[in-house]
């Protein structure tokens, strides 16, 4: 039973994962409040691409990407940039991330990605029609796209093991795929079909979940940081501002903030925040036909019902919160390689935000070890879209007791040394 002025969970950030962890909560009966220190989904959720993409189960630490990583930090342009300066918890960081390029870590990783993925996939079109979220979800697949001609043979010969991990692939050849999408240049050597995946419009999908949110009673409060806590064995007590509230379960879904709160919990979380950036331009008359990934550039490309968005890069500049128009030219340069209409008549918004980015690129999503009634979920990377429905499953499961949606092993927060 409820002990009076006590919350059963306060849920901390209100981006797609906090969010769809008090939804997946409160649908199991949880009295659910969500404190977000700015407004809901305005901060690493907002200027994300909006795809849902089982296709990313790989990570980024494989085998060969610290030697192309090498030759990237030499250009600011490049899809991966370190901007060289004296920080050693980055590179303590990148020592450890390279470790981590090899085969095994490379399979152990794309098969807990896999896992969240594909459950997150089936979870977020279940409740879209469920909750009639109106986010512009379609489930036309995704392709990569290739100039380089080597570049489309290796992404090929990895295809067998994405099969084999239940991620559906389909090859086309560049002048088929040319001739099939007009809004594409006759320069691609091939192109890789993703069938399972989908494609929504972030900040409506975080503003819809934050509706069906408040509709079902649960708390949601902006402006809020939340400043500490405190843990017993009978539940937490939360500061935030001049209040202090009690709650059985807190769950921190903090994104690039969470290793200042793991520090609190006694954790060791290796997670950096990696700048990524997007354009987004009113609709040109000629745009994909589906959400497409430049993978000789790493720049996707989505359009909307009035928008189309160029996203990408990964820039590890410290707290720097400054736009860098270099790469922002990045991503509008392989736009204007590869579409015939890469930008529309009205520049609507240039944006950066942080990317929370775990050593192995695989979240972390369970009980702190140290404090039984507080939770994580933190370090999605690029994928806190893509992985929302899915960690706010598995995180709910996890705090209300039940058997879980997918196996948590691979993602327990004290997996780290």
């Amino acid at each position: 039973m409820k002990q009076a002025g006590r919350e059963e969970v306060i849920v901390v950030g209100g981006g797609a994962v906090g969010l769809a962890s008090a939804l997946a909560l409160s649908l199991l009966g949880r009295q659910v409040r969500l404190l977000e220190r700015g407004r809901i989904g305005a901060a690493t959720s907002h200027g994300n691409c909006g795809t849902i993409t089982p296709s990313h189960a790989p990570p980024l630490a494989a085998p060969g990407v610290p030697w192309r990583a090498l030759r990237w930090m030499l250009d600011p342009r490049a899809p991966l940039y370190v901007r060289t300066r004296l920080d050693p918890g980055l590179w303590r960081w990148l020592l450890q991330f390279a470790a981590r390029c090899n085969a095994r870590d490379w399979l152990q990783a794309t098969r807990a990605r896999a896992a969240l993925l594909n459950d997150s996939r089936a979870r977020l079109a279940g409740w879209v029609q469920a909750h009639g979220l109106q986010c512009e979800f379609e489930a036309r697949g995704l392709d990569y796209v290739f100039g380089d001609a080597r570049n489309f043979e290796r992404h090929a010969r990895e295809c067998a093991g994405l099969d084999a991990l239940g991620i559906a692939t389909h090859g086309i050849d560049g002048a088929q795929y040319a001739r099939d999408n007009p809004a594409f240049h006759d320069r691609i050597a091939g192109a890789i079909h993703f069938p399972g995946d989908a494609q929504l419009r972030p900040d409506r999908y975080t503003a819809e979940l934050a509706r069906v949110l408040r509709a079902r009673g649960v708390v949601i409060e902006e402006q809020v940081a939340v400043t500490g806590f405190d843990a017993d064995d009978r539940g937490v007590r939360v500061q935030a501002g001049t209040r202090r509230m009690d709650a059985a379960a807190l769950v921190l879904a903090t994104g690039p903030w969470s290793p200042a709160w793991a520090r609190a919990l006694g954790l060791r979380v290796p997670i950096q925040a990696g700048k990524g950036y997007s354009l987004t331009w009113s609709r040109p008359a000629m745009v994909p036909q589906r959400p497409v990934v430049l993978k000789d550039h790493s720049v996707f490309a989505i359009a909307w019902q009035d928008s189309l968005r160029l996203g990408g890069t990964m820039e590890f500049a410290g707290q720097d919160a400054r736009l860098h128009p270099l790469r922002l030219q990045a991503l509008q340069h392989a736009a204007d390689h590869y579409l015939r209409q890469p930008r529309g008549e009205v520049l609507q918004e240039q944006w950066c935000g942080w990317r929370p980015m775990s050593v192995d690129d695989v979240p972390l999503i369970g009980r702190a070890p140290a404090h039984r009634h507080v939770w994580l979920a933190a370090g999605h990377g690029m994928l806190g879209i893509s992985m929302s429905a899915g960690t706010g499953q598995l995180l709910a499961d996890l705090v209300c007791g039940q058997a879980p949606s997918i196996d948590p092993f691979p993602y327990r927060p004290e997996r780290f040394p």
